[in-house]
């Protein structure tokens, strides 16, 4: 609650920064400073220190998987902040707003990973959803900027009545909005009813949507490729990880109880990401649409938490979301200082940016599951889990294989890096720039030898 009152504030005080603070470097410092003020005041509330006391009516629930998880995610958002804040200066004049807008998106990411009840849900997904869609169309004079928006905004309200929909077909049934209450009635003596399955099935394709799964991930390339660069970085990362968190959360806490009724159709849906997402990708000439393609792809090892709802998928989606967020949100602030996005942009980059492009390349390793790295463990986290719960050693072999297909293009990145000839591109890289992305680059290698520093902090 401490952080989610901070932020709510802080989205408040950007708003009126703009009027009142003329240079823009002092309002990316109070932006700094308000989320770093949050950051510290939800650790404190993780050991107890509450500083707002609020009676939230049995409607949310911060405990410890929560709390943790929104450290992560300000955390990562700190890191986009000090590698790209100053980007958001180039897609217009509104400076002050994207960041009042980051921070109300910041609200949603805390409401939808602590609810407890399906109208907190419904909230913290629209507030995050609502300012994404401003976000996405805020480079107006770029006509691929204002067709995402668009795009976004009405497959969006589209996936917000499937929501809603289901959410009335589970009251329909239970009588109420509390998970507790859901749950009751999900118990695998009890033969759930037809609205209770119904109303899964609606808020499962819903959250499907949100979080680009096949087969509903059609506008994701498009919605990713059109946004302003600096703000695909922010929707790719941690917003889909929060979207994730409150998935799990969903399912965990409502719908465990009738596991075997739903986990197939999730096993479906999850082959279906990591083929599509994969195979698709293989194809693209432009690096930030193959990003685009590779985030459908990355949903869908995330999608095995969401299959397995063991002890390993709770510690898995952790690392995973967070060596996810990592990488991407580093490969992205380098892809933004570039003018050409496509492969042949990349052409000979180690030679004229050889720090960056080291750092690229462990990104790029990461993304791609190779040892020593973050995400070879976070991808195996995902797989020990689906093992854990047995039968789905089919999905294990197809994730398997996808991550071998995923190789290929990242790889594509790596070797026109090193191993084409191209000119320089003039790039903006200040000495402040090169030691944040090399700080996060050698966190990847560092959470990928070591994962339980960040792990150990779900139980201590």
């Amino acid at each position: 609650m401490n952080a989610l009152i901070i932020s709510a504030l802080m989205g408040v005080v950007m708003m009126f920064s703009g009027i009142l603070l003329k240079q823009r470097s002092a309002i990316r410092g109070v932006a700094l400073a308000g989320l770093f003020a949050a950051i510290v005041l939800n650790i404190a509330e993780t050991y107890g220190f509450h500083l707002f006391k609020v009676d939230i009516k049995n409607m949310m629930h911060f405990d410890r998987f929560a709390l943790f998880f929104n450290t992560v995610a300000m955390i990562c958002t700190f890191i986009f902040f000090l590698l790209s804040a100053k980007e958001m200066e180039k897609v217009g004049l509104n400076y002050a707003d994207y960041f009042a807008l980051i921070f109300f998106i910041i609200c949603g990411i805390l409401l939808s990973s602590s609810f407890s009840s399906l109208l907190i849900l419904f909230l913290g997904i629209e507030i995050i959803s609502i300012p994404l869609y401003i976000l996405t169309g805020s480079d107006k004079k770029n006509l691929k900027s204002n067709e995402a928006s668009l795009k976004y905004f009405l497959l969006g309200s589209f996936s917000t009545g499937l929501m809603l929909m289901g959410i009335t077909f589970i009251y329909g049934d239970a009588g109420s909005f509390i998970v507790e209450n859901i749950t009751s009635l999900s118990t695998p003596d009890a033969k759930p009813s037809i609205l209770l399955i119904a109303g899964l099935l609606l808020l499962m394709f819903s959250m499907a949507f949100k979080v680009s799964a096949a087969p509903f991930h059609f506008w994701t390339p498009d919605v990713y490729d059109g946004a302003p660069t600096v703000f695909t970085s922010f929707m790719a990362t941690i917003v889909k990880a929060a979207v994730f968190i409150a998935f799990i959360r969903l399912f965990n806490y409502g719908f465990y109880g009738i596991h075997e009724s739903w986990k197939f159709i999730i096993a479906i849906i999850t082959a279906l990401t990591l083929f599509i997402g994969n195979i698709t990708a293989v194809f693209q000439q432009s690096v930030k649409r193959m990003l685009a393609y590779s985030s459908i792809a990355q949903a869908g090892f995330m999608l095995m938490a969401v299959l397995a709802l063991n002890s390993f998928a709770s510690e898995g989606i952790i690392l995973y979301t967070t060596a996810y967020s990592l990488a991407t949100i580093g490969l992205f602030a380098i892809l933004v200082k570039m003018k050409d996005y496509t492969f042949e942009g990349f052409n000979g980059f180690a030679k004229h940016q050889p720090l960056l492009a080291a750092a690229a390349v462990i990104f790029l390793l990461s993304l791609a599951g190779i040892p020593l790295t973050a995400g070879f463990l976070a991808k195996f986290y995902m797989i020990k889990s689906v093992l854990d719960s047995g039968g789905f050693l089919w999905l294990v072999i197809l994730a398997v294989l996808m991550a071998a297909v995923s190789v290929y293009y990242y790889f594509r990145v790596i070797q026109a890096m090193y191993f084409k000839d191209g000119e320089a591109q003039a790039m903006e890289i200040s000495v402040s720039f090169k030691g944040v992305i090399i700080a996060v680059a050698a966190l990847v290698i560092l959470l990928g030898i070591f994962p339980q520093l960040l792990l150990n902090w779900l139980y201590f």
